[in-house]
């Protein structure tokens, strides 16, 4: 255990039985346990194989390199339509956590044999996203903004377009455009 991550059981009150559990069936695994993006992660020689995080409804074991594993329990659950590698099982409950304990081991052992292997996921190239009819219609009017768009990485052009395509209403979706072209020229993805 990694007392650096201790914080993270403790402020969860609404799972904290269910993260400890989970804790432990990892940590059994031979994992270790690290601190990434505030989470609770745990690496098979410094590669990522599991995320604990905690959410409104539920509480998840999530694998890195989920898409890749077989799953013949079908527990395994993408979070939305656009996540790609990742894969989730959501818990409600202690005693669910307690009946899969065997069936989770599983899973995290196929994880790290998937990192051993050096198996990655085929993700979708950023010209198979769809783009935005209203952005397009501000690349084509603005050259620099498509040599800034273009430039930047694939993980924030991506980021962008899906951001950009999100929202219904058109209005909405030029809104977004608007207040993120100069990010975009300035060579900043959308968190930065």
């Amino acid at each position: 255990m990694n007392p650096r991550v201790d914080f993270y059981f403790t402020k969860a009150k609404k799972w904290q039985e269910e993260l400890g559990q989970l804790r432990t069936i990892v940590l059994d695994c031979q994992l270790t346990e690290e601190l990434k993006w505030g989470c609770p992660c745990y690496t098979f020689e410094k590669h990522n194989i599991v995320l604990l995080h905690v959410f409104k409804e539920y509480c998840a074991l999530l694998f890195f390199k989920g898409a890749l594993l077989k799953d013949p329990n079908g527990i395994l659950v993408q979070q939305t339509e656009n996540v790609q590698a990742a894969r989730q099982i959501r818990f409600t409950t202690i005693q669910e956590i307690i009946e899969l304990k065997s069936i989770l081991q599983a899973y995290i052992y196929e994880a790290v044999e998937v990192e051993e292997a050096g198996l990655t996921v085929e993700l979708k190239k950023t010209a198979e996203f769809a783009i935005p009819e209203e952005f397009q219609q501000k690349l084509d009017e603005t050259p620099a903004l498509k040599t800034a768009f273009e430039a930047l990485t694939p993980g924030w052009q991506r980021g962008y377009l899906l951001h950009f395509s999100a929202p219904k209403q058109a209005k909405t979706r030029v809104s977004r455009i608007e207040k993120s072209m100069q990010d975009i020229l300035d060579g900043k993805g959308l968190t930065d």
